[in-house]
């Protein structure tokens, strides 16, 4: 295990290189900058005014000289500051953390509450009217874009019924609407999953000596089946855990709920060139922190994935 975590760490400097060069890169092939978004929205600038702010954002320079001006500073711990606001974008980042963390986990729940009983039940009663119905709603979850149930559930609950207010931007309310948004697409995704792991799981061999020598349906498949699939189910909530931590960027920009996803948003918008940076290295530890977590917790429910992930 220990070589294992250590083969999985040894990854993660190459991967954000990669990452990181990209995005720098592709940032760099728009035609305006943030210093032509910023004095547009002011009424224009002299050419002399606009290259003078350049030079104080360092934007005059070529690109490798700012990447590598950008890495240095970034081993130093310095993410440096937002073009626009003047902030220091850890500090911004920190700041959208816990919205984003609180819808995560909202979020999540609502999606483990839905999706697991009735994934189960799909298994359990395979071919039944029960497993068509799961079938159907996951066909249909999967099918819908964020963005559309989002404005399908502001107009229900919040114009025509009055349940929530139009906009959850008030960060002392739960944000129920955007997590329900983000769940009705994982559900429908996790449904499909679970059904899929329990009817592999109840086929196997163990399971059948289990009830053949009168154990309980019930008990075998609380104490044996769904403790087999937790190692799965874990990883796929490792994988959605780390989406959202990166921020549901659609549904925050939808909702106005502040969150890193906003962030991240209303800085392509202004070109901000520090706070993308600062947003994809974030994406990229989260992910491969969030699935190494996912894969070290996963090895001591079940060694023989650490092994073979060890052996691959």
């Amino acid at each position: 295990m220990r070589g294992y975590i250590i083969g999985r760490l040894s990854h993660l400097i190459p991967i954000l290189i990669g990452i990181t060069f990209l995005s720098f890169a592709l940032m760099h092939t728009v035609t305006t900058d943030t210093v032509d978004i910023l004095y547009d929205q002011n009424g224009g600038a002299t050419e002399a005014v606009a290259a003078e702010k350049r030079a104080v954002l360092g934007l005059d320079k070529d690109f490798f000289t700012q990447y590598v001006n950008w890495v240095v500073k970034i081993l130093q711990g310095d993410m440096g500051n937002s073009f626009v606001s003047g902030a220091p974008v850890l500090t911004s980042i920190l700041d959208k953390l816990p919205a984003t963390v609180e819808l995560m986990v909202l979020a999540l729940v609502m999606t483990l509450v839905i999706s697991l009983p009735l994934g189960i039940l799909a298994a359990i009663r395979k071919g039944s009217i029960w497993d068509q119905i799961v079938r159907l709603l996951s066909f249909t979850g999967n099918s819908l874009p964020d963005f559309f149930v989002a404005i399908i559930l502001l107009y229900l609950f919040a114009v025509k019924w009055h349940v929530f207010s139009f906009l959850q931007a008030d960060s002392s309310t739960l944000p129920v609407l955007p997590a329900l948004t983000l769940a009705i697409a994982m559900t429908a995704k996790y449904m499909r999953q679970i059904r899929a792991v329990f009817l592999d799981e109840l086929g196997k061999d163990y399971v059948r000596a289990a009830l053949s020598r009168g154990l309980p349906y019930r008990y075998v498949l609380t104490h044996y089946v769904l403790r087999s699939v937790a190692a799965p189910l874990l990883a796929l909530l490792a994988v959605s855990a780390g989406s959202l931590l990166g921020g549901a960027a659609i549904i925050e920009s939808i909702f106005l709920w502040d969150g890193i996803g906003k962030l991240a948003v209303d800085a392509i918008m202004m070109r901000d060139y520090p706070v993308i940076q600062a947003y994809v290295i974030w994406m990229s530890v989260i992910y491969v922190g969030v699935n190494l977590l996912s894969d070290i917790v996963c090895g001591f429910l079940d060694p023989r994935s650490a092994l073979q992930g060890k052996e691959d």
